[in-house]
């Protein structure tokens, strides 16, 4: 193998790896709030983000549903014309954006919360507007080059990844949501084939529960 490749493909490596367990020191009194937030949510959690951070919004709604959070990826330009018209007040939207300031997705959480839409914004600037306009805010402080140049969303995205992962874990043990349920909504793939199921995931107590 080329030397320098493998070298800058190792150092990169690092930087991710870094970034990834660093999301353990975001978790806050912020979160708590928003994993509350989730539980009681009567309505649907839809999830938006543009770009990359699209990407991962599509991921993070994609897995929450698996994992027993009834959710939706919502495409922030498609809302713009019309979609949103999906939101309703006993919804959540949970807006990805590194900087905080992209038009569309700030445009989006407004009207959004005109609606009486409950928005939770992911975000790494607490002045953006982003954090202005939403109701809960989960910081996360991005090293230096976790991105490259600071510019390609790389590691900043791993990040709001592995956050979205950690919650939806935790909603599904809160709720009791059982590998049986897993397999039902999810017969295809080699999941669907799965005969012996594992063993359940410890359940975690609900805040405020008795």
């Amino acid at each position: 193998m080329n030397e320098l490749f493998e070298s800058a493909a190792r150092e990169r490596i690092a930087v991710e790896a870094s970034a990834v367990e660093s999301v353990a020191t975001v978790f806050d009194a912020a979160t708590e709030q928003i994993l509350d937030v989730l539980y009681q949510c009567a309505g649907m959690v839809f999830v938006t983000g543009s770009g990359t951070s699209g990407t991962i919004a599509r991921r993070m709604a994609h897995l929450f549903s698996v994992s027993g959070t009834p959710s939706v990826f919502m495409q922030p330009s498609d809302a713009l014309h019309g979609t949103m018209g999906a939101l309703r007040d006993k919804d959540v939207l949970i807006a990805i954006s590194k900087g905080g300031r992209s038009d569309e997705i700030n445009d989006l959480c407004r009207r959004a919360k005109q609606r009486g839409v409950t928005v939770i914004a992911l975000t790494s600037d607490n002045d953006a507007e982003l954090a202005n306009i939403s109701d809960h805010i989960q910081l996360f402080p991005i090293a230096d080059q976790v991105d490259p140049g600071n510019v390609i969303a790389m590691g900043s995205t791993l990040m709001h990844a592995v956050w979205g992962d950690c919650l939806a874990v935790a909603l599904m043990r809160m709720r009791g949501y059982s590998w049986a349920d897993v397999v039902f909504t999810h017969p295809l793939g080699a999941v669907g084939k799965i005969e012996d199921l594992p063993g359940e995931l410890p359940s975690l107590p609900v805040p405020g529960a008795e």
